[in-house]
This record gives C-alpha cells, structure tokens and sequence, in this order.
C-alpha cells in the first residue's frame, strides 16, 4: 500500500489540530451521534444553543478529550493499555461499564448475526503486536482501524477508539488522518459488516484508502 502523504510529524500534528472539529464531526457520526458540522463546531467553541442533547453533549466532549490526549502523547507507545485509556477519555461520564477496560459480556452488532468473541477468549496484546510488525505504515494504521472495530473490545465507543488509536500511528508516522466522509457512512458499513463476517480486511482496507485518508 503506497503512502499517500509523507508528512513530518509536526506538520501533521498541525493539520490534525486544524482539521479537529471536522474529525470529531465524522467520527461522531460514524459512531451514530447525529450532530451537524455547525453543531459539533458551536459545542468545541462552547457555544450552548440547545441543538444538541446532553448525552450527546458528552460523548462529543469525551472525543474532544480524547483527541487532546492523543496529540499530547503522540510518541508514547501503542499498547493495549493506550488503548484503554484512549477508551476511558471517550466514554467518561456516559453511564459505561466497564469504563476503561474490556468488556466483560456479548454484544450483538447491527446489521449481522455475526458475534465477536469475549476479550477473555483473545490474546489482543498478541494481536496488536502482529500488527505493529507490518513495515508499510499506512496500511498498518488502517489494520489498527479495522481490527479495534472488530474486535469489539468495549461495551460501546468502539468506533471512536479505533478513529482515536489509528490517528495516532498516522500522525506520529506523517501519512495524515482517517476519516470518513458522513457521506459515504452507508457504504463503510456494508464494507464494515462484510469484513465483520469474513474476518477478511480487503475490501474495507482499500475502500479506506481509497475515500477516508486525508492530508497535505
């Protein structure tokens, strides 16, 4: 997978910073918070004008932590307990248990009868090392996208810790930010399901590559 932009650290620490309402806009609704740009943007410059609801006011300050944390910890390593914290900032104060950590039951997804396993029945530290191994950077960050979304480690925000943790790797590796377009959400999902049921990442990988990596 060829890189798309070769970015320094520093300038795609800026053009993340510059492109942050857009990406918590997205990721916001990739995740089925349906806020507008002109909301999400109102909320960041706390502008309260009772468009958006508090539970929705929460999740969308969670991700706002949550991208604040990810710039301030750029070079810190990416391990399974990164993720959690990641996890932790995004769904604080949303009436999420466990907060932080693994799931402890099943969940259904949408869409599919496919179930993902319990954490207790994988090795994700295995896992996340296998992916961390691949030499092509962009594809590696799309793997970490894919697999946390997957793998369904938490009882809700899945969606939003895999934007958050892939978006490190693109920023602290210059190759730009994940992001996809509101638009094209109901194709992502069929792709998404599909990969759900075969365990296979293809498709959705060159989909991703293809509409979702944004830089300069």
């Amino acid at each position: 997978m060829k890189n798309k932009y070769n970015m320094t650290k520093e300038d795609n620490i800026f053009f993340a910073k510059r492109k942050l309402v857009d990406n918590i806009y997205k990721s916001a609704n990739l995740e089925g918070i349906a806020v507008t740009f002109a909301e999400t943007l109102e909320f960041i410059n706390n502008v309260n004008t009772g468009k958006i609801s508090v539970d929705d006011m929460f999740k969308l300050k969670g991700l706002k932590d949550a991208w604040e944390l990810v710039l301030n910890t750029i070079d810190e390593e990416l391990t399974t307990d990164y993720i959690k914290k990641i996890h932790f900032q995004i769904c604080k104060g949303q009436n999420i248990s466990p907060l932080g950590e693994y799931r402890d039951k099943g969940v259904g997804i949408t869409g599919t009868t496919w179930r993902p396993k319990l954490p207790s029945e994988c090795n994700y530290d295995l896992e996340l090392e296998t992916i961390l191994k691949n030499e092509n950077q962009l594809e590696r960050c799309i793997d970490l996208f894919c697999w946390i979304q997957r793998s369904q480690m938490f009882l809700d925000g899945n969606k939003r810790v895999a934007n958050l943790v892939a978006n490190k790797e693109m920023i602290r590796l210059g190759q730009g930010i994940i992001a996809v377009p509101v638009e094209e959400i109901g194709s992502y999902f069929t792709k998404l399901i599909s990969y759900y049921e075969t365990g296979d990442n293809t498709e959705l990988k060159n989909w991703i590559y293809e509409t979702s990596v944004d830089g300069i």
